[in-house]
């Protein structure tokens, strides 16, 4: 997965709009207008999504020409970030960020909650968990953050037992085979709604849920983001360190906080199982510093 070309695309006509028209920059001061346009690029999967529409939109209401970067898997994003490539990214929770700043020795940061989606359980082969039969076959995502999720997820839906009782970072080596009823496979997680037709069942992130054409209402089981281990998956927009306090990145936080089209569009396209969440920057700051210790104690 790159850029598509279409980063490459984009970031020429963002470089001729500045020509053209001042975006990025203050406009001429020649006393007879005061307007700033600026122009953001920011890393999403899956902005095909309606709301980002809406959301882009609504930027530009505020005088913020929003770019969006499409993605097709989670193992870009941050990278551009961190290179520059991008100014913001919207995709990833907390603990995936953790996960990512100490495997590489970066700093990005958490500037703004969006919300909280539950991690589910699909089959196109069965319509009730309890038709999975014994020795079949679950895929799962494989980056470790959303793997150990989803293995936590199985084990709460009784299809499999981990030997460590289920932690932020259990692996498959920690499932008592004995004990469960299932066998897990691990890919991309961009690949296990498209596994479903050769697997019992499939651990499907919920930016892939809608473009697999399941809906999340279809999910056999899913956890519960409102529990207190919730907040490890808090999704976020993220930016480099030194932007923590950009006013404008801050303004699009806020947009995505507060607009009441984009809030009902981000419901509607998770099948109303989001949970919304504002949470104060500061109490972000602790989660992620909290995650970061536990992804290094677990080194």
């Amino acid at each position: 997965m790159t850029f598509k070309k279409r980063g490459v695309v984009a970031a020429s006509v963002a470089a001729l709009a500045l020509i053209l028209t001042g975006c990025s920059a203050p406009a001429a001061d020649d006393g007879k207008s005061d307007t700033k346009t600026e122009t953001v690029k920011i890393g999403v999967v899956g902005a095909s999504d309606p709301y980002w529409e809406t959301f882009t939109k609504a930027a530009a209401d505020e005088g913020i020409t929003v770019d969006l970067v499409d993605f097709t898997d989670y193992n870009q994003p941050n990278p551009a970030l961190s290179a520059g490539e991008l100014d913001l990214n919207q995709f990833q929770h907390i603990v995936y960020l953790a996960d990512y700043n100490v495997a590489n020795s970066d700093d990005l940061v958490a500037i703004g909650s969006t919300a909280i989606y539950p991690l589910g359980v699909f089959s196109t082969k069965h319509k009730k968990l309890d038709e999975i039969p014994k020795g079949g076959s679950v895929a799962v995502p494989s980056d470790p953050t959303n793997r150990a999720r989803a293995l936590n997820v199985l084990q709460s839906a009784g299809l499999i037992k981990l030997k460590d009782g289920g932690t932020l970072f259990s692996i498959p080596d920690d499932i008592d085979a004995g004990a469960s009823k299932v066998t897990v496979t691990e890919m991309d997680a961009s690949f296990t709604a498209t596994s479903l037709a050769d697997v019992d069942a499939a651990v499907v992130n919920n930016d892939f849920v809608t473009d697999a054409g399941l809906k999340f209402s279809d999910a056999l089981y899913q956890d519960d983001p409102e529990d207190e281990g919730a907040k490890y998956f808090i999704n976020i927009f993220a930016a480099k360190a030194k932007d923590a306090d950009n006013p404008t990145y801050k303004k699009l936080v806020e947009i995505y906080q507060t607009n009441k089209d984009v809030q009902a569009g981000v419901l509607e396209n998770s099948g109303d199982s989001a949970i919304l969440v504002a949470t104060p920057t500061s109490e972000l700051k602790e989660i992620l510093k909290d995650s970061e210790k536990q992804v290094r104690d677990n080194k």
